[in-house]
């Protein structure tokens, strides 16, 4: 075997010293995309704000996740925010979400954060910060009413997947600026329960005329909400920002130019405050 390698490379001077240098060369001489990777907003350049999305689920799993989670990142790099997403709990802690102005629940089910967690979201949302909750949302955390009051109606049931007539309540909202004052739209249309705060400002409603709102699942029945069913909604609440939509079962959803206005609108506002056009007179 030693004669083999000496008629092979007599003359190399090559060690394995020699050898390791130049794949730690080649190794740290490739570009790094940092915002692939990074798991704190430390590592990213400075942009107009930082979104932290969330999607662990403790129940049903929506398949429309991964589109939703394309569909946000195109609009961080078209919008220029910074965006993580994540799927571990251990986040939510006050170090981390202090670099965090929007946190986006895209999808959660069930109960997904600890008692600590959940006093640190609650912290951050005290202290000025804003939140997004898409679709399923409202199907999550159940028995923390802060939350539920925080997303503003809780989930009961929907019917199968279905086309209706939605309806733009507000104009003044960011996002809605192009969608129509109705438009046919298939998604799977949520039945909520009362609201849970006072201060909701209701976005989007949903004809139930259009489409057959009734629903059972053997455990319990739906007959829809009546003549007003809210579809999205935004408020003040405990010191921060709160905007949710219901929209977002599909996939093709995540490619619609409105809804994507309407996520973005929602995400700007949540994230600062502004966007909201008050010389529209109503």
């Amino acid at each position: 075997m030693n004669t083999f390698f000496k008629h092979e490379i007599p003359q190399s001077n090559l060690t394995i010293s020699h050898l390791l240098f130049v794949f730690l060369l080649v190794v740290f001489c490739l570009p790094i995309n940092k915002s692939a990777h990074a798991t704190s907003f430390d590592s990213l350049p400075d942009k107009q704000f930082n979104v932290l999305l969330f999607t662990k689920t403790n129940g049903w799993h929506h398949k429309s996740i991964p589109a939703g989670v394309t569909a946000l990142e195109l609009l961080a790099d078209k919008h220029f925010f910074n965006l993580i997403w994540h799927e571990e709990s251990h986040y939510f802690n006050d170090e981390y979400l202090s670099n965090v102005d929007v946190v986006i629940f895209l999808s959660t089910t069930g109960d997904i954060l600890s008692n600590e967690q959940q006093q640190a979201l609650k912290r951050y949302i005290q202290s000025g910060k804003g939140f997004v909750g898409i679709h399923s949302a409202s199907d999550t955390e159940y028995d923390w009413q802060w939350y539920q009051q925080l997303v503003g109606h809780t989930f009961v049931i929907h019917p199968v997947v279905q086309t209706a007539r939605l309806s733009k309540v507000s104009s003044e909202f960011p996002g809605l600026e192009s969608m129509p004052e109705k438009m046919l739209w298939t998604d799977e249309w949520y039945e909520f329960g009362e609201a849970n705060s006072t201060g909701l400002n209701y976005l989007l409603t949903v004809d139930e005329t259009s489409y057959n709102p009734n629903a059972d699942w053997g455990t319990k029945q739906g007959k829809g909400m009546g003549s007003f069913h809210p579809i999205a909604w935004y408020q003040n609440y405990d010191g921060g920002r709160s905007f949710y939509t219901s929209l977002g079962h599909i996939k093709p959803v995540y490619q619609n130019d409105l809804f994507l206005a309407h996520l973005y609108g929602g995400i700007y506002w949540a994230a600062t405050g502004k966007g909201i056009d008050t010389t529209i007179e109503h």
